[in-house]
This record gives C-alpha cells, sequence and structure tokens, in this order.
C-alpha cells in the first residue's frame, strides 16, 4: 500500500503542526491589536443586563423601544451594546445642569 492509503506521515503531522503555531499566533497579535483599539463594543445578553441594573424585561424593551441603547436580535435574543448602557445611566446619575 501506498503511504497516501496507510493514513497520516510525519511530513503531513510537521505541516499541520506549522499551520497550527502560525494561526495561534494570528489570534494573538489579533486580541493584542483589539486590547489597544479605541473602542472594542461588547454585547451583553439581555438576562445580564436585567440583572446587573436590577431592571424589569418591561424596562429594559422601553430602553429599547424608545432607542436609548443598541440592540441585536440573534436566533430570538437580544444582545445590548455595554457602552450605550453605561453611558446612559452615567448620564443619568448626573444632576441636571441648566
Amino acid at each position: 500500500m501506498d503511504e497516501m492509503e496507510d493514513g497520516v506521515t510525519k511530513e503531513d503531522l510537521r505541516q499541520f503542526g506549522m499551520l497550527l503555531i502560525g494561526t495561534i499566533r494570528k489570534m494573538i497579535e489579533g486580541s493584542k491589536q483589539a486590547e489597544t483599539g479605541e473602542v472594542e463594543v461588547e454585547w451583553l445578553k439581555a438576562r445580564v443586563v436585567r440583572k446587573m441594573l436590577d431592571i424589569s424585561a418591561a424596562s429594559l424593551q422601553n430602553l429599547r423601544i424608545t432607542g436609548k441603547v443598541r440592540f441585536k436580535k440573534v436566533l430570538g435574543s437580544y444582545y445590548y451594546n455595554k457602552n450605550d448602557l453605561l453611558q446612559l445611566f452615567n448620564n443619568e446619575s448626573k444632576p441636571d445642569q441648566h
């Protein structure tokens, strides 16, 4: 039988290892670039947002409907922009200045 039919050769494994190492390096470099980037958008699931802010589902829905926070609907679940939520509540916690 020829080696191709027998299975994986040492050279195949060496090439796969080099490819895998290269892919991991790219992923690490990409994550380092994301850490130094200006804006990193984070999306939180509705349940997490409600628990974190101690608000009802209706209150969260109201924020969504009035356009106060960005959201995405993925496979029936809502995800909310963390930065929008933090900014919204930081602005509301400051006294009005007229």
